[in-house]
């Protein structure tokens, strides 16, 4: 199961002066019992059409009889060439899956040179599957390393290079889509009406799940489990929904800008960096008030940021994503005796202490904070936290007065960039 507990946040524990009243939560409960209705509406209109994904049994099934043809060739490695939400969502699989059993996961979201040069050494070309993902085929970073992995390709594979890649992008039209034509490259689509940071449920998270043995039904089950709930109109009965109106009071009302996303668990970190870009670029176009997201772990960050959070200024709450049920691994029993409070106890009862007592010392600054738990972290739960994250930030949209859709600042940079070079080669010539 996925739980919320918002309790922190609330004026009873925290004072009025620094938390939601009961007055606030009242008052806005109508109106997102009214957006939780815009929501269901709008979807049966063919809006939000990344919230269907998880119910597409064709694509499912086509991408679960890809990654068992590769098991079969014995891949060794999956080269990943993406950035933003073709790569952070991956990442995410990545870090929740990959083990000692699975095949290697690269994932390349960068132009670093040097980190360019190191991969195109290290990988054995010829045991390797490269997977593109573009949605509009011609992304400057994914493109450029990619071209660089295609000739590795070809001179390791000969003829049969082109066996080993796919392409995940438009399914109808675009440079990328085009280029894998053009040299009978199988492709997976990313639905035309759904944008780049909400295609988790597509083949861009489906396929890295199903490459590193994840179950792509568990995975969908979540969402479906989690799209039931996130219909509800009740307000404390629909996490998403909760979220969002936390978030949106903690903001308008008690002036937290920042909202602090912070597993507690290094499987999660990416997960954090997946919601921060969700919000950020689905939300950040009003220079008066949209949320401020903040990746952040735990316990790493405790050393590094907790005092700014405890003492500085009152612009920052906590979202702490924890685990219940984690792996047993045991502090031996025999330490010194300045340690024998941990003697003997597991890791995750040291990683619990250390996510409470922030919690603690955070209240006790009168510092706001909620705690999302999943029983364990698995393809079901994942799903399910994933679906509610997106739900939220459609609600957050309407509450902000926001279309979650789009990044027009995001195009401008790129256009820019793309001037850039185009100038510089015409120089050069």
């Amino acid at each position: 199961m996925l739980h919320l507990d918002i309790s922190s946040s609330f004026a009873k524990i925290l004072t009025p002066s620094f938390g939601i009243t009961d007055q606030d939560w009242t008052a806005l409960r109508t109106s997102m019992k009214r957006y939780v209705q815009e929501w269901l509406i709008e979807r049966k209109s063919g809006g939000h059409a990344w919230s269907m994904d998880p119910y597409n049994e064709r694509m499912a099934k086509r991408v679960g009889e890809i990654a068992l043809r590769m098991k079969k060739e014995k891949i060794q490695t999956v080269v990943w060439v993406g950035i933003g939400g073709s790569g952070l969502g991956p990442k995410v699989m990545q870090d929740v899956f990959e083990g000692p059993k699975t095949l290697e996961f690269l994932l390349v979201d960068t132009i670093d040179p040097s980190q360019l040069a190191l991969f195109r050494e290290m990988i054995d070309w010829k045991h390797a599957l490269v997977v593109v993902v573009s949605k509009s085929g011609n992304t400057l970073e994914t493109m450029s390393a990619f071209f660089l992995f295609w000739e590795q390709l070809k001179s390791a594979c000969g003829k049969a290079a082109h066996s080993r890649v796919i392409g995940i992008t438009d399914p109808s039209d675009g440079p990328l889509h085009n280029f894998c034509i053009d040299n009978d490259i199988e492709m997976l689509p990313i639905p035309q009406d759904v944008g780049g940071r909400y295609c988790i449920f597509t083949p861009v998270g489906l396929l890295p799940l199903a490459l590193l043995g994840g179950s792509i039904e568990q995975f969908l089950r979540g969402a479906k489990e989690m799209d039931e709930q996130t219909q509800q109109t009740t307000l404390e009965e629909n996490p998403a929904a909760m979220l969002a109106a936390t978030q949106f009071l903690l903001d308008t009302k008690r002036g937290y800008l920042m909202r602090v996303i912070m597993p507690y668990g290094q499987r999660l970190k990416s997960f954090a960096q997946w919601n921060q870009q969700l919000i950020a670029e689905s939300l950040g176009k009003n220079e008066v008030k949209n949320p401020f997201p903040v990746a952040a772990i735990g316990t790493q960050d405790q050393h590094s940021l907790l005092q700014q959070w405890l003492a500085g200024p009152r612009k920052a709450w906590h979202l702490f994503i924890r685990e219940v049920e984690k792996p047993k691994v045991f502090v031996p029993q025999d330490v010194p005796d300045d340690f024998t409070n941990i003697a003997g106890r597991t890791f995750g009862q040291l990683l619990d202490a250390c996510e409470e007592g922030t919690g603690r010392a955070l209240t006790a600054a009168k510092r706001a904070h909620a705690t999302l738990s999943l029983t364990r972290l698995d393809a079901h739960h994942l799903g399910m936290l994933f679906f509610c994250l997106l739900t939220e930030v459609v609600l957050l949209g309407k509450l902000y007065r926001i279309d979650p859709y789009g990044q027009p600042a995001v195009e401008a940079g790129k256009k820019f960039t793309k001037e850039l070079l185009s100038r510089s080669a015409q120089q050069e010539e």
